[in-house]
């Protein structure tokens, strides 16, 4: 799953100028965190098109970073998150940005952005999505 997000100003009508943006260029957001620090508001979307999304925003002025996100299914029970974030730090694997995507009782999907994809991706396979699956 490609992830956006965009770090900007902290301002009033922030969310409702990029969700016009999107909208407008009729892009479906899929999931999205908000999150401000320091006066910064940090964005992370998914979309229906992450390029078209990234080329309708960057004309707009906003400066963005994409990247892939792993996305797990775990029991939602209480550890589930401590087993697998365990298991990663023990392996060297730095999780950047966790983002739980739905919870129904039953079970959590998050997309985990991480700085070693491919050893989180091997790590984490009993718990991977398929595309298919993807929310």
């Amino acid at each position: 799953m490609r992830t956006i997000t965009i770090v900007a100003d902290d301002k009033v009508g922030l969310l409702a100028d990029i969700s016009y943006i999107l909208g407008k260029a009729r892009l479906n957001i899929e999931s999205i965190n908000v999150d401000v620090v320091a006066k910064k508001s940090i964005i992370t979307l998914t979309v229906s098109d992450p390029e078209r999304a990234k080329s309708v925003l960057e004309a707009s002025g906003y400066k963005m970073a994409e990247t892939n996100a792993v996305v797990v299914k775990l029991s939602d029970q209480p550890g589930e998150l401590a087993r697998i974030t365990s298991t990663m730090a023990a392996d060297g694997i730095n999780i950047e940005n966790v983002h739980m995507l739905s919870r129904d009782g039953k079970t959590t999907i998050l997309a985990l952005t991480v700085d070693k994809p491919k050893k989180a991706i091997a790590l984490l396979a009993p718990y991977l999505m398929s595309r298919e699956e993807e929310v």
